[in-house]
């Protein structure tokens, strides 16, 4: 699977686990991968899958660590992202953003092995993909500052 099919499930995980407690993040994330496909209709007429989760026992568990470790670190990167989003406080960013900058972040500072660049054009793409009209703007112009901050 390539890792920006990765980076989108684990976007979804992530965004999933937003509307429970802390405390079910683990559950939450495990049952992700009992989720059903889904498809939806093109303007085409055809059917596109829109949501599958197959994958190795090898890609599950590094989701799985990464989905905690991100959620593990949650304050520190709200802070980190407060500090530069002048009017746009976490508390009032809508889910998508929030969840995509936080993912972000953590592999602009934790993921060695993924180039800021990178983790910011990554990002960008989801924003592009489940995010608003201005979104994408929104999340480059945000990690934009993150890099120049360091």
């Amino acid at each position: 699977m390539t890792r920006s099919k990765m980076r989108e499930h684990c976007f979804k995980m992530l965004f999933a686990a937003e509307f429970y407690p802390a405390q079910e993040v683990e559950q939450q994330t495990r049952q992700y991968f009992d989720s059903p496909d889904e498809d939806d209709i093109t303007a085409e007429g055809e059917t596109e899958i829109i949501h599958r989760v197959e994958m190795q026992e090898k890609e599950r568990s590094f989701l799985i660590e990464r989905v905690e470790a991100i959620a593990a670190k949650r304050d520190e990167l709200d802070d980190q992202i407060n500090q530069v989003a002048y009017g746009w406080k976490t508390r009032r960013m809508g889910r998508v953003e929030l969840t995509i900058l936080r993912q972000a972040l953590y592999e602009m500072k934790y993921d060695d092995q993924v180039p800021e660049k990178v983790a910011i054009n990554e990002a960008v793409d989801l924003a592009k993909k489940f995010g608003g009209r201005d979104s994408a703007a929104f999340i480059n112009g945000v990690l934009a500052k993150l890099v120049t901050a360091e």
